[in-house]
């Protein structure tokens, strides 16, 4: 069975030392890792959003995937209608936790070149995304 989950958005406030949860967006959807790329993809163009977060069938965030990414895959000549997104998630992370500042969850994104970042709570759930504005 796919879960697909979607959350409301939170209000952001606007202290002078930012933390994540305060900026973090919680309207995109979280689906399940056993996830088909077709699947995913459909929900994406649905929810028109660019990335999903992932989660296990513990409701565990696993990680978080692109549009890109998943046409990539696609596009493969290794590509069937059976991968699952658990079949692409390289590793778990990287994640921040909802306390990080901003400035150092900015600065963590743009060394490893990421536009965006699920955010995740002591308990492994995936209460949203942060993503940087271009």
């Amino acid at each position: 069975m796919t879960l697909v989950q979607m959350q409301p958005r939170t209000a952001s406030a606007a202290p002078a030392h930012r933390t994540v949860a305060d900026a973090m967006d919680t309207v995109g959807p979280q689906v399940c890792d056993d996830m088909t790329i077709e699947v995913a993809l459909s929900v994406m163009a649905s929810a028109r959003t660019e990335h999903l977060l992932v989660c296990d069938n513990d409701g565990q965030c696993t990680g978080l995937v692109t549009q890109a990414q998943l046409a990539a895959v696609r596009d493969s000549s290794a590509y069937t209608d059976r991968v699952q997104l658990r079949d692409i998630l390289d590793d778990r992370g990287p994640f921040t936790p909802p306390v990080t500042t901003m400035a150092e969850a900015k600065h963590a994104m743009r060394g490893r070149r990421l536009d965006a970042l699920p955010v995740v709570d002591e308990q492994g759930g995936a209460p949203g995304v942060l993503a940087l504005a271009h």
